[in-house]
């Protein structure tokens, strides 16, 4: 499955955080795709973005504009991604293109929580980036 997925939280919480934001116009999102907050709606998060949600729990096609979308939205989410590298805790990550995966940090936007191997999952959080703080 690709993109984003909700893998628990720093301070062990089981359930994540789901919130309700109105979708930019013209947005199309995907499940699992990470979002940020702009101008108070949410979009497709690029890297480097400042006030990240999280990620998409559906997807949502708001060309003709006027809908919502639900998002995980804790700040200490822990998200599960597929990345074919070998990843070390404390590393950090940036958003790939298309806000569904990670790429070689320039910009941090998440830091790696444990070790994993090529063929496993990378367990990333967001780097003091997130629009709660």
């Amino acid at each position: 499955m690709a993109g984003f997925r909700y893998a628990g939280s720093l301070v062990g919480t089981g359930e994540p955080v789901i919130r309700k934001y109105v979708l930019a116009d013209g947005e199309v999102i995907s499940k699992n795709q990470i979002l940020n907050l702009e101008s108070g709606e949410a979009d497709a998060g690029a890297t480097n973005d400042s006030a990240f949600i999280g990620a998409a729990v559906e997807s949502v096609d708001n060309t003709d504009d006027g809908l919502s979308i639900h998002v995980i939205c804790n700040p200490d989410a822990i998200y599960a991604v597929d990345d074919a590298n070998v990843r070390v805790a404390g590393a950090t990550l940036d958003l790939a293109s298309g806000g569904m995966g990670v790429a070689a940090s320039s910009n941090a936007d998440f830091v790696v929580v444990a070790d994993s191997a090529a063929d496993e999952p990378t367990l990333v959080v967001f780097n003091s980036n997130h629009y709660l703080g």
